[in-house]
Protein backbone atom coordinates (compact mmCIF):
# COMPACT_ATOMS: atom_id res chain seq x y z
CA UNK A 1 0.00 0.00 0.00
CA UNK A 2 2.84 2.54 1.01
CA UNK A 3 4.91 2.04 -2.12
CA UNK A 4 1.26 2.42 -4.46
CA UNK A 5 0.05 6.02 -2.27
CA UNK A 6 3.48 7.15 -2.85
CA UNK A 7 3.24 6.54 -6.71
CA UNK A 8 -0.33 8.41 -6.29
CA UNK A 9 1.16 11.07 -4.39
CA UNK A 10 3.87 11.43 -7.26
CA UNK A 11 1.42 11.76 -10.17
CA UNK A 12 -0.35 14.29 -8.52
CA UNK A 13 2.73 16.44 -7.91
CA UNK A 14 3.74 15.94 -11.90
CA UNK A 15 0.22 17.46 -12.59
CA UNK A 16 0.77 20.16 -9.96
CA UNK A 17 -1.99 19.09 -7.35
CA UNK A 18 0.43 20.17 -4.53
CA UNK A 19 -2.71 20.65 -2.25
CA UNK A 20 -4.23 17.09 -3.04
CA UNK A 21 -0.47 15.99 -2.92
CA UNK A 22 0.05 17.21 0.65
CA UNK A 23 -3.21 15.63 1.78
CA UNK A 24 -2.46 12.13 0.56
CA UNK A 25 1.21 12.69 2.17
CA UNK A 26 -0.44 13.56 5.82
CA UNK A 27 -3.09 10.29 5.64
CA UNK A 28 -0.17 8.31 4.42
CA UNK A 29 2.24 9.47 7.00
CA UNK A 30 -0.84 9.00 9.67
CA UNK A 31 -1.90 5.59 8.53
CA UNK A 32 2.16 4.33 8.87
CA UNK A 33 2.06 6.10 12.81
CA UNK A 34 1.58 3.53 15.51
CA UNK A 35 -1.67 4.12 17.02
CA UNK A 36 -0.36 5.24 20.62
CA UNK A 37 -0.59 9.02 22.46
CA UNK A 38 0.08 12.09 20.33
CA UNK A 39 3.55 11.96 22.05
CA UNK A 40 4.81 8.98 20.73
CA UNK A 41 3.21 9.83 17.49
CA UNK A 42 5.07 13.38 17.34
CA UNK A 43 8.26 11.32 18.10
CA UNK A 44 8.40 8.50 16.15
CA UNK A 45 6.88 9.44 12.66
CA UNK A 46 7.92 12.81 11.73
CA UNK A 47 6.02 14.01 8.43
CA UNK A 48 7.24 13.38 5.33
CA UNK A 49 7.26 16.54 4.13
CA UNK A 50 10.26 17.17 6.55
CA UNK A 51 12.07 15.47 4.65
CA UNK A 52 12.28 19.11 2.75
CA UNK A 53 14.43 19.79 5.70
CA UNK A 54 17.44 17.77 3.86
CA UNK A 55 17.70 19.35 0.28
CA UNK A 56 17.94 22.27 -1.05
CA UNK A 57 14.94 22.66 -4.00
CA UNK A 58 15.30 24.41 -7.49
CA UNK A 59 14.20 24.96 -10.94
CA UNK A 60 16.66 24.03 -13.40
CA UNK A 61 17.67 26.43 -16.01
CA UNK A 62 20.81 25.05 -17.16
CA UNK A 63 20.18 23.23 -20.73
CA UNK A 64 22.00 20.16 -22.67
CA UNK A 65 22.28 22.34 -25.35
CA UNK A 66 24.11 25.20 -22.82
CA UNK A 67 27.03 22.57 -21.98
CA UNK A 68 30.05 21.33 -23.66
CA UNK A 69 30.12 17.48 -23.29
CA UNK A 70 31.92 14.41 -24.35
CA UNK A 71 30.51 12.74 -27.38
CA UNK A 72 29.91 9.74 -25.80
CA UNK A 73 28.85 11.59 -22.33
CA UNK A 74 26.18 13.33 -24.48
CA UNK A 75 24.79 10.41 -26.16
CA UNK A 76 24.57 8.53 -23.10
CA UNK A 77 22.56 11.56 -21.45
CA UNK A 78 20.77 11.60 -24.23
CA UNK A 79 19.52 8.06 -24.34
CA UNK A 80 18.49 8.62 -20.70
CA UNK A 81 16.96 11.42 -21.24
CA UNK A 82 14.59 9.93 -24.47
CA UNK A 83 14.12 6.38 -22.17
CA UNK A 84 12.39 8.50 -19.40
CA UNK A 85 10.12 10.19 -22.09
CA UNK A 86 9.22 7.44 -23.22
CA UNK A 87 9.23 5.53 -19.92
CA UNK A 88 5.24 4.29 -20.59
CA UNK A 89 6.32 2.04 -24.02
CA UNK A 90 9.43 0.47 -21.86
CA UNK A 91 7.76 -0.62 -19.02
CA UNK A 92 4.70 -1.96 -21.02
CA UNK A 93 7.54 -4.35 -22.37
CA UNK A 94 8.47 -4.81 -18.41
CA UNK A 95 11.62 -2.57 -18.70
CA UNK A 96 12.43 0.14 -16.43
CA UNK A 97 14.10 3.31 -17.44
CA UNK A 98 17.77 3.68 -16.36
CA UNK A 99 17.58 6.47 -13.20
CA UNK A 100 21.02 5.41 -11.18
CA UNK A 101 23.93 7.97 -12.49
CA UNK A 102 27.44 8.13 -11.00
CA UNK A 103 29.33 11.12 -12.51
CA UNK A 104 33.07 10.79 -11.54
CA UNK A 105 36.13 13.43 -12.58
CA UNK A 106 37.73 16.17 -11.17
CA UNK A 107 36.09 19.38 -9.82
CA UNK A 108 35.08 22.19 -12.02
CA UNK A 109 34.13 20.15 -15.04
CA UNK A 110 30.14 19.99 -14.97
CA UNK A 111 29.02 17.54 -12.49
CA UNK A 112 26.71 19.72 -11.17
CA UNK A 113 25.72 21.65 -14.64
CA UNK A 114 24.90 18.55 -16.01
CA UNK A 115 22.62 16.98 -13.15
CA UNK A 116 21.02 20.34 -13.01
CA UNK A 117 20.35 20.43 -17.40
CA UNK A 118 18.66 16.53 -17.00
CA UNK A 119 16.78 18.02 -14.53
CA UNK A 120 15.72 20.30 -17.28
CA UNK A 121 15.24 18.01 -20.07
CA UNK A 122 13.03 16.05 -17.93
CA UNK A 123 10.87 19.33 -16.80
CA UNK A 124 11.29 18.22 -13.17
CA UNK A 125 12.25 19.71 -9.84
CA UNK A 126 15.95 19.57 -8.97
CA UNK A 127 16.99 18.73 -5.47
CA UNK A 128 20.70 19.09 -3.95
CA UNK A 129 21.07 17.16 -0.56
CA UNK A 130 22.23 19.53 2.76
CA UNK A 131 24.60 17.64 4.01
CA UNK A 132 25.16 20.02 6.76
CA UNK A 133 21.25 19.08 7.90
CA UNK A 134 21.30 15.20 6.73
CA UNK A 135 24.62 14.46 8.93
CA UNK A 136 23.94 13.63 12.87
CA UNK A 137 26.33 13.47 15.49
CA UNK A 138 23.97 11.08 17.62
CA UNK A 139 23.70 7.42 17.11
CA UNK A 140 21.40 6.65 13.95
CA UNK A 141 19.67 10.06 13.61
CA UNK A 142 21.78 10.06 10.04
CA UNK A 143 19.91 6.69 9.29
CA UNK A 144 16.68 8.60 10.56
CA UNK A 145 16.87 11.84 8.29
CA UNK A 146 18.18 9.65 5.29
CA UNK A 147 14.99 7.53 5.70
CA UNK A 148 13.05 10.73 6.28
CA UNK A 149 14.81 12.38 2.84
CA UNK A 150 13.89 9.04 0.39
CA UNK A 151 10.51 9.39 2.10
CA UNK A 152 9.59 12.56 0.68
CA UNK A 153 11.83 12.14 -2.60
CA UNK A 154 9.52 9.00 -3.37
CA UNK A 155 6.67 10.99 -3.21
CA UNK A 156 7.50 13.34 -6.31
CA UNK A 157 8.96 12.74 -9.77
CA UNK A 158 12.50 14.97 -9.50
CA UNK A 159 16.35 14.81 -9.59
CA UNK A 160 18.46 14.46 -6.99
CA UNK A 161 22.04 15.16 -6.51
CA UNK A 162 24.12 13.84 -3.71
CA UNK A 163 27.08 16.15 -4.81
CA UNK A 164 30.25 14.96 -2.89
CA UNK A 165 28.78 11.50 -2.68
CA UNK A 166 32.25 10.02 -1.14
CA UNK A 167 31.25 11.81 1.81
CA UNK A 168 28.24 9.48 2.67
CA UNK A 169 29.14 6.55 0.26
CA UNK A 170 32.95 5.64 1.93
CA UNK A 171 33.99 2.36 1.99
CA UNK A 172 32.92 0.10 4.48
CA UNK A 173 36.11 -2.00 4.63
CA UNK A 174 38.74 1.22 5.76
CA UNK A 175 40.02 -0.23 9.05
CA UNK A 176 39.66 3.62 9.80
CA UNK A 177 35.92 4.05 9.66
CA UNK A 178 33.47 4.10 12.86
CA UNK A 179 30.52 1.52 12.66
CA UNK A 180 28.45 4.42 12.40
CA UNK A 181 29.41 5.38 8.78
CA UNK A 182 29.00 1.76 7.89
CA UNK A 183 25.60 1.33 9.52
CA UNK A 184 24.77 4.90 7.30
CA UNK A 185 26.48 3.52 3.45
CA UNK A 186 24.46 0.30 4.77
CA UNK A 187 20.86 2.28 5.40
CA UNK A 188 22.22 4.54 1.95
CA UNK A 189 22.43 1.83 -0.65
CA UNK A 190 19.07 0.31 0.69
CA UNK A 191 16.95 3.35 0.27
CA UNK A 192 18.61 3.64 -2.94
CA UNK A 193 17.37 0.26 -4.23
CA UNK A 194 14.06 1.07 -3.00
CA UNK A 195 13.34 4.24 -5.66
CA UNK A 196 10.89 4.21 -7.61
CA UNK A 197 12.39 5.02 -11.35
CA UNK A 198 10.68 8.68 -11.80
CA UNK A 199 13.33 9.81 -9.34
CA UNK A 200 16.66 9.71 -10.89
CA UNK A 201 19.19 10.16 -8.49
CA UNK A 202 22.64 11.36 -9.78
CA UNK A 203 25.71 10.90 -7.20
CA UNK A 204 28.46 13.27 -8.45
CA UNK A 205 32.15 12.77 -6.98
CA UNK A 206 35.86 14.06 -7.24
CA UNK A 207 37.59 10.29 -5.08
CA UNK A 208 36.24 7.50 -6.87
CA UNK A 209 38.04 5.23 -5.51
CA UNK A 210 36.81 5.71 -2.08
CA UNK A 211 33.62 4.76 -3.05
CA UNK A 212 32.13 1.38 -0.99
CA UNK A 213 32.43 -1.26 -4.18
CA UNK A 214 28.97 -2.09 -3.36
CA UNK A 215 27.82 1.39 -4.46
CA UNK A 216 29.43 1.01 -8.01
CA UNK A 217 27.19 -1.86 -8.35
CA UNK A 218 23.82 0.48 -7.62
CA UNK A 219 24.59 2.75 -10.79
CA UNK A 220 23.03 1.75 -13.91
CA UNK A 221 25.11 5.07 -16.03
CA UNK A 222 29.04 5.75 -14.51
CA UNK A 223 30.17 8.91 -16.70
CA UNK A 224 33.57 9.86 -16.71
CA UNK A 225 33.84 13.71 -16.41
CA UNK A 226 37.07 14.22 -17.34
CA UNK A 227 39.11 17.60 -18.04
CA UNK A 228 38.15 19.20 -20.96
CA UNK A 229 40.46 19.33 -24.14
CA UNK A 230 41.41 22.73 -25.23
CA UNK A 231 38.97 22.83 -28.07
CA UNK A 232 36.18 21.82 -25.99
CA UNK A 233 37.49 25.14 -23.49
CA UNK A 234 37.19 27.10 -26.09
CA UNK A 235 33.42 26.47 -27.48
CA UNK A 236 32.74 26.95 -24.29
CA UNK A 237 33.95 30.06 -24.13
CA UNK A 238 33.35 30.96 -27.35
CA UNK A 239 28.82 29.96 -26.80
CA UNK A 240 28.99 31.76 -23.05
CA UNK A 241 30.23 35.34 -24.94
CA UNK A 242 28.25 34.22 -28.43
CA UNK A 243 25.97 37.69 -27.43
CA UNK A 244 28.56 39.68 -26.42
CA UNK A 245 30.32 39.45 -30.39
CA UNK A 246 32.14 36.91 -32.37
CA UNK A 247 36.09 36.37 -30.90
CA UNK A 248 38.71 37.37 -33.99
CA UNK A 249 41.59 35.24 -34.36
CA UNK A 250 43.75 36.75 -32.44
CA UNK A 251 41.58 36.69 -29.07
CA UNK A 252 41.25 33.05 -29.94
CA UNK A 253 44.63 32.54 -29.39
CA UNK A 254 45.26 34.84 -26.12
CA UNK A 255 42.45 32.56 -24.41
CA UNK A 256 44.16 29.25 -26.04
CA UNK A 257 47.69 30.36 -24.08
CA UNK A 258 46.19 30.58 -20.59
CA UNK A 259 45.54 26.94 -20.88
CA UNK A 260 42.14 27.06 -18.54
CA UNK A 261 42.03 23.67 -16.89
CA UNK A 262 38.63 23.26 -16.19
CA UNK A 263 34.78 24.29 -17.19
CA UNK A 264 34.60 26.28 -13.48
CA UNK A 265 38.07 28.43 -14.32
CA UNK A 266 37.06 29.10 -18.21
CA UNK A 267 33.01 30.66 -16.38
CA UNK A 268 35.05 32.53 -14.22
CA UNK A 269 37.28 34.01 -17.09
CA UNK A 270 34.29 34.50 -18.88
CA UNK A 271 32.11 36.33 -15.82
CA UNK A 272 35.61 38.39 -15.65
CA UNK A 273 34.97 39.60 -19.36
CA UNK A 274 31.12 40.58 -18.73
CA UNK A 275 32.02 42.42 -15.95
CA UNK A 276 35.17 44.26 -17.58
CA UNK A 277 32.36 45.32 -20.53
CA UNK A 278 29.86 46.17 -18.38
CA UNK A 279 32.16 48.56 -16.33
CA UNK A 280 33.41 50.35 -20.14
CA UNK A 281 30.06 51.14 -21.21
CA UNK A 282 30.99 50.38 -25.21
CA UNK A 283 34.41 51.93 -24.59
CA UNK A 284 35.77 48.55 -25.21
CA UNK A 285 35.41 45.74 -27.82
CA UNK A 286 34.65 42.13 -27.19
CA UNK A 287 37.96 41.13 -27.76
CA UNK A 288 39.85 43.98 -26.82
CA UNK A 289 38.46 43.17 -22.90
CA UNK A 290 39.69 39.53 -24.01
CA UNK A 291 43.27 40.61 -25.09
CA UNK A 292 43.67 42.60 -22.16
CA UNK A 293 41.70 40.02 -19.24
CA UNK A 294 44.12 37.35 -20.83
CA UNK A 295 47.23 39.08 -20.37
CA UNK A 296 46.24 39.96 -16.70
CA UNK A 297 45.26 36.43 -16.19
CA UNK A 298 48.67 34.78 -17.09
CA UNK A 299 49.84 36.31 -14.04
CA UNK A 300 47.40 34.99 -11.84
CA UNK A 301 47.67 31.82 -9.22
CA UNK A 302 45.29 28.98 -10.16
CA UNK A 303 45.27 25.13 -9.43
CA UNK A 304 45.13 22.71 -12.13
CA UNK A 305 43.92 20.18 -11.96
CA UNK A 306 45.79 17.56 -10.50
CA UNK A 307 46.01 19.54 -7.10
CA UNK A 308 49.11 20.91 -7.75
CA UNK A 309 49.35 24.65 -7.03
CA UNK A 310 51.07 27.07 -9.49
CA UNK A 311 51.87 30.70 -10.07
CA UNK A 312 51.90 31.45 -14.15
CA UNK A 313 54.61 34.64 -13.61
CA UNK A 314 56.74 31.88 -12.30
CA UNK A 315 58.94 31.84 -15.38
CA UNK A 316 59.49 36.01 -14.95
CA UNK A 317 60.40 35.64 -11.36
CA UNK A 318 63.12 33.11 -11.44
CA UNK A 319 64.25 35.13 -14.68
CA UNK A 320 64.72 38.16 -12.93
CA UNK A 321 65.97 36.44 -10.04
CA UNK A 322 68.61 34.98 -11.76
CA UNK A 323 69.95 37.79 -13.71
CA UNK A 324 70.33 40.28 -10.56
CA UNK A 325 72.70 40.16 -7.89
CA UNK A 326 73.03 36.74 -6.13
CA UNK A 327 71.31 37.93 -2.21
CA UNK A 328 69.46 35.37 -1.25
CA UNK A 329 70.28 32.15 -2.82
CA UNK A 330 67.30 30.06 -0.87
CA UNK A 331 64.85 32.25 -2.70
CA UNK A 332 66.55 32.06 -5.78
CA UNK A 333 66.43 27.73 -5.11
CA UNK A 334 62.47 28.58 -3.88
CA UNK A 335 61.72 30.47 -7.34
CA UNK A 336 63.64 27.60 -9.61
CA UNK A 337 61.40 24.92 -8.15
CA UNK A 338 58.23 26.33 -8.02
CA UNK A 339 59.07 27.13 -11.73
CA UNK A 340 59.75 23.75 -12.43
CA UNK A 341 56.17 22.65 -10.53
CA UNK A 342 54.94 25.65 -12.31
CA UNK A 343 55.99 24.17 -16.11
CA UNK A 344 55.02 20.60 -15.24
CA UNK A 345 51.52 22.09 -14.46
CA UNK A 346 51.54 23.29 -17.74
CA UNK A 347 52.42 20.76 -19.32
CA UNK A 348 49.87 18.44 -18.19
CA UNK A 349 47.05 20.39 -19.20
CA UNK A 350 44.87 19.92 -22.33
Amino acid sequence: MKSTVEAMIAEERSKRHDVYADRLSKALSASLAAPASAASFASSSPSIASGRDFILESQPRRTLNDLVLDASVRQQVEELVTEHHRGDLLRSYGVQPRHRILLAGPPGNGKTSLAEAIAEALSVPFFVVRYDALIGSYLGETNQRLKRLFDYVRTTPCVILFDEFDALGKERGDVHETGEIKRVVSSLLLQIDALPTYVVLIAATNHEELLDRAAWRRFEMRLSMAKPSQPMVLDYVKNALATEGVLSRDAVAAVAKLALSSFAEAGDFVREIRRRLILADAGISLNDAIRERSRVWASRMRVPGDGERSVEATTDVRSATDGGKKKGSASVRSSSSTGSASKSGRSSRP
